[in-house]
């Protein structure tokens, strides 16, 4: 597992546990208990036992988490052993989120990596070893140098370890990370628009055709496996967020917590308040379509019409007519959706015109 601090040595990770926990306490609680669970951010795999023992207790005594609840970790190859992904099994993780990224050894050192292609293959070893029901491996494409035969070797070695469900990214340069300090888009070492298209339209056919269901942009799962937590996200229901930078959606009022350390910190020891507006109706009604797009089967108008009014849905329609004549959109069984794979190739475009025309 190298040599990185690990929550049973780093005080740094403890003291950020206990105030996550206060956090967790001092949040009011509404509604049903919890029916998923996401650790996610940064590497949650690094958490000791204890200290997701911790979290999780500190969960159940708040909210009450529901039986049967899907709880979910992303972890990374190399970050943990049996002993650990047997703990987290003992804890409740009934879901795993495998960050690969790549099957090239190049590829994994060029995007800093610090897991090599045998530890991937180790890792889901041990996922199969303590019997986790759901797992999941994260692939990107359109990393520097990354070609369409290595991108499709990815593809093929990810499926031959039947995942129940994989998660396929494009490559985001954001300036401050490592990639944005190296690369620029549209650099030489980074993919042509041409080939990045490629990539995705290959991901959705090798997928497809290995009888996975495309059932988000970025997300196939076998089916009867898709991702549950995800789907709170997409469908624009609330849920809770703890932790830097964690964003909830909560009666009505969408917050980001502070991003830094002491700040997060600080705002914590404050009580927490979260000082927003309820969100608008018009930004509620932009959030929905920018998220339900995301989704196969789109969203339903009939839903849209009771939410937002008839006379909105026939303007969303009218706004989409040119999409329409291209192939990008439908709308099919009562619902507006995306077509795959153009529509969601050209999601970007859609949902422009629409926050355009609409916002």
């Amino acid at each position: 597992m190298g040599d990185r601090l690990r929550g049973e040595t780093s005080g740094t990770i403890s003291q950020y546990v206990e105030v996550l926990c206060q956090e967790i306490a001092i949040t009011p609680a509404f509604g049903q208990p919890l029916k998923t669970i996401f650790f996610g951010g940064g590497t949650p795999s690094l958490l000791s036992i204890e200290q997701l023992q911790r979290i999780v207790t500190e969960l159940e005594k708040h909210f009450g988490i529901a039986s049967g609840a899907e709880i979910s970790m992303e972890i990374d190859p190399a970050t943990f052993d049996l002993a650990h992904i047997a703990g987290y099994r003992n804890v409740g993780v009934n879901r795993v989120s495998l960050g690969v990224q790549a099957f090239q050894a190049e590829l994994l050192q060029r995007a800093g990596r610090s897991h090599s292609v045998e530890d991937i293959f180790a890792a889901v070893e041990l996922i199969h070893q303590v019997e986790i029901p759901e797992f999941s491996l994260d692939l990107i494409s359109g990393l520097p140098h990354q070609s369409l035969d290595q991108w499709q070797d990815s593809l093929e070695k990810a499926v031959a370890l039947v995942p129940t469900h994989i998660s396929i990214y494009d490559l985001t340069i954001e300036p401050g990370t490592a990639f944005g300090r190296y690369y620029k888009p549209g650099d030489t070492p980074l993919p042509t628009d041409e080939a990045t298209v490629k990539m995705y339209q290959m991901g959705q056919q090798v997928l497809t055709s290995a009888g996975y269901e495309h059932y988000e942009i970025s997300n196939y799962a076998q089916p009867g496996h898709q991702c549950r937590h995800n789907r709170v996200y997409w469908e624009n229901r609330p849920y809770y967020g703890f932790g830097m930078g964690a964003a909830s959606y909560v009666d009505g009022k969408r917050f980001t917590r502070p991003r830094k350390t002491r700040e997060y910190y600080q705002w914590v020891e404050a009580g927490g308040v979260i000082d927003c507006d309820v969100t608008p109706p018009k930004e509620v009604l932009l959030e929905t379509l920018m998220l339900g797009l995301r989704l196969a089967e789109g969203l339903s108008l009939a839903t849209l019409a009771e939410g937002f009014g008839e006379e909105k849905v026939e303007e969303i329609c009218w706004c989409l007519r040119s999409h329409f004549q291209k192939g990008w959109v439908e709308v099919a069984e009562g619902r507006l959706r995306l077509i795959d794979p153009q529509g969601f190739l050209f999601s970007n475009v859609v949902l422009a015109e629409l926050f355009e025309k609409l916002g």
